[in-house]
């Protein structure tokens, strides 16, 4: 594994070996953190060697398979150079941040033979699921657009803004980081790939917006105005991981939300056009009292609705309940069970990955790196028309085509 934070450590490191500890072993950690990589590899329980530098730890270790978890700018690199180094890639998504670097992915992936897994954990999540399920069985006849609009609270909303997310050039924006996620879960319902991308977009709640500000949380004299002050000190895991270890690399995961470096954006929307003639709708807030989405697939014989509910004051019920209205006819409610971890997605993935790699994959939810690409290149295609105030075609930016019904 290269990069030892929070998602490495526990998605991909603590969860996977209680999980999986009897099929996989770990062979080495990596981080530029010296601290952190220790920290990770005692959380984590194993016994392997730890490098800072990349290139020994692929050459003296071996690995079959690489976990890629750093900086999101920084995936390209490890990815390609792992693949040339022997090893298979597990990417997190979003598999990388503009497209100069996916088209060097997707280079290296034909050049060495070897194969890039990007880790879209809601697709394997029993709701979502079961939406891809009614769509593919003609539930609402012919899909003709999508309304889908996501809201992340002032909790995990905010957190976007106090890590190194909140610039672009690491994070390619929400537009990449975050997005990615949604529009992966767009393409694989609707079974078909972005032709054109049309976004605006601002920051008008966070960064230079703010009141006050300083360099992070903990010391900060503004604590009892600020309504985003966040007590890290409350959270063991973050502590030994993050502050325990800022001395090595300077890095404040308590960071001020009101930073003036800030320079991604805090509202977002596009319209986003399909090869096969559906339009999508997309809306992200990142400062809204409640967490979860709302979408609805227009269709020639009905419509789907779904609203998920993930945190906030709004009631909470333990299911999440999908609507299909049939036109000129009855309305069917469909409740799903509520289960932790991306809606479930979580253990399935990692049972895919590490225990049923060949197993039939009946949902197509195993992810590669066109569908990474796809992903990925609908939010930098956003970032370019709000440059420009035009259409972006997603065929201008790689040398893949977007293909009306996927392969």
């Amino acid at each position: 594994m290269v990069g030892t934070g929070h998602r490495g450590t526990g998605m991909w490191g603590t969860q996977a070996l209680k999980e999986h500890g009897d099929i996989i072993e770990f062979v080495g950690l990596c981080d530029v953190n010296k601290g952190r990589l220790e920290t990770a590899k005692k959380m984590m329980g194993v016994s392997c060697p730890t490098f800072t530098n990349f290139e020994e730890m692929m050459r003296k270790t071996k690995p079959e398979l690489l976990i890629v978890t750093t900086v999101d700018a920084t995936h390209d690199q490890f990815i390609i150079r792992g693949m040339e180094l022997g090893a298979d890639i597990l990417t997190e998504k979003p598999m990388t941040t503009d497209e100069g670097k996916c088209q060097a992915i997707l280079d290296a992936e034909r050049r060495t033979g070897k194969k890039v897994t990007v880790t879209f954990n809601y697709r394997y999540s029993p709701h979502r699921q079961k939406i891809y399920d009614l769509l593919r069985q003609g539930a609402i006849g012919t899909v003709t657009s999508v309304d889908f609009h996501w809201y992340l609270d002032n909790r995990h909303g905010a957190d976007y803004f106090r890590r190194w997310h909140r610039l672009v050039e690491k994070s390619g924006s929400l537009w990449v980081h975050k997005a990615s996620h949604h529009f992966d879960l767009l393409n694989w319902w609707l079974e078909s790939e972005p032709e054109t991308v049309y976004a605006s977009g601002a920051l008008e709640n966070y960064g230079k917006n703010g009141p006050f500000r300083f360099s992070n949380c903990r010391p900060c004299p503004h604590k009892a105005a600020c309504p985003y002050y966040w007590d890290m000190t409350k959270d063991a895991r973050l502590m030994a991981l993050y502050a325990a270890n800022e001395q090595h690399d300077g890095y404040l995961r308590d960071g001020c939300v009101y930073k003036e470096d800030v320079n991604i954006w805090d509202k977002m929307a596009a319209t986003i056009r399909y090869a096969n003639g559906v339009h999508a709708s997309y809306s992200l807030t990142a400062y809204s009292p409640y967490e979860g989405y709302r979408i609805a697939f227009n269709g020639t014989k009905g419509r789907i609705d779904a609203w998920i509910k993930e945190s906030g004051a709004m009631k909470m019920e333990p299911y999440d309940e999908i609507m299909l209205s049939h036109n000129f006819g009855q309305v069917e409610y469909i409740q799903i069970p509520q289960a932790e971890g991306h809606g479930g997605g979580d253990v399935l993935l990692r049972d895919r990955v590490f225990r049923n790699p060949t197993s039939p994959d009946t949902y197509r939810q195993s992810a590669g790196s066109r569908d990474g690409a796809m992903a990925v290149l609908i939010g930098v295609a956003a970032r370019k028309s709000m440059a420009s105030g035009q259409p972006v075609r997603i065929a201008a930016l790689t040398d893949l085509k977007p293909a009306a019904v996927k392969a």
